[in-house]
């Protein structure tokens, strides 16, 4: 461009003609050819660079200040609002949580069941079986009995104990069962019905049955009731209670006042063996 351009002269004018000391200041702002300023002071004469700049010095000097604040106890520190608030919310649940050791437990989370997953059984109770009635234990048999003689006497004498009769009228009753049946239950050949009941042999002395061999004829009871060993030993006891001063009559006395035997004297040789079973069975 020509210096005697009017344009030229224009834009010269139009800049200010203040001058600088600076000699070289002043040839870059009033020549015709300016200078181009150098790429950092045009950087930082930048607005939103200094506003980067005044904001980082601005938390620097925060930092600074935070970290004075914390190292000198003698300073008072500065709590944000949001920090003091949930410190505030720490100590009242801290305070819930140590007020009372019995607080209610969480409640558990149930998880909901798997679907491929099988039911647990439900355990069911157990029931016991019913005890079974347990069997009386037979007696050990002694002088020369048998088992089905000694369960015979022993239901002679139990019958006996419960009626409270002395030793004397059980060796009695024993000692006349063995002269009668051998201390058997015995049916009748004369009563067939006798043996529809449980017996242990059969006898053919008229209509007698029984351990006793006791007459239904003669009212002593029916052929079901005299087959019935406990029955039996009831009605002899009742008869001889019935003989006054038994007490004082021999073995065979007593026993003969009550069967009225055709043999009165056939009972006393069972008194020995009778006094013994009576003895094992009372022991």
């Amino acid at each position: 461009m020509h210096p005697d351009d009017p344009s030229a002269q224009k834009l010269t004018d139009a800049r200010p003609t203040t001058l600088s000391d600076d000699a070289a200041s002043t040839e870059r702002t009033i020549g015709r050819h300016r200078a181009p300023e150098a790429p950092r002071r045009a950087l930082l004469g930048s607005t939103p660079v200094r506003v980067a700049l005044a904001t980082g010095v601005t938390c620097c000097l925060s930092l600074v200040a935070v970290a004075t604040a914390r190292g000198n106890d003698d300073t008072p520190r500065t709590v944000e609002p949001l920090a003091e608030a949930l410190a505030d919310r720490a100590a009242i649940a801290d305070e819930r949580a140590s007020r009372s050791l019995d607080r209610d437990a969480a409640p558990a989370r149930i998880l909901p069941p798997s679907p491929t997953a099988k039911p647990t059984p439900t355990p069911t109770a157990v029931r016991k079986a019913p005890k079974k009635p347990v069997k009386p234990r037979r007696p050990r048999p002694v002088a020369g009995l048998d088992q089905a003689q000694m369960d015979n006497a022993k239901v002679i004498v139990d019958v006996g104990v419960e009626m409270k009769m002395p030793r004397r009228a059980l060796v009695v009753a024993l000692a006349t069962a063995m002269q009668e049946s051998n201390l058997y239950n015995l049916a009748s050949d004369v009563l067939p019905e006798s043996a529809e009941y449980p017996n242990q042999g059969s006898g053919s002395d008229h209509d007698s049955v029984g351990l006793f061999q006791q007459r239904p004829s003669s009212g002593w009871g029916t052929v079901a009731q005299l087959m019935r060993p406990s029955y039996a030993a009831r009605a002899f006891y009742s008869a001889l209670n019935e003989i006054p001063g038994w007490q004082d009559m021999s073995v065979t006395g007593a026993a003969q006042a009550v069967q009225i035997s055709a043999y009165p004297d056939a009972y006393a040789q069972h008194e020995d063996r009778a006094t013994t079973v009576a003895a094992a069975l009372t022991a």
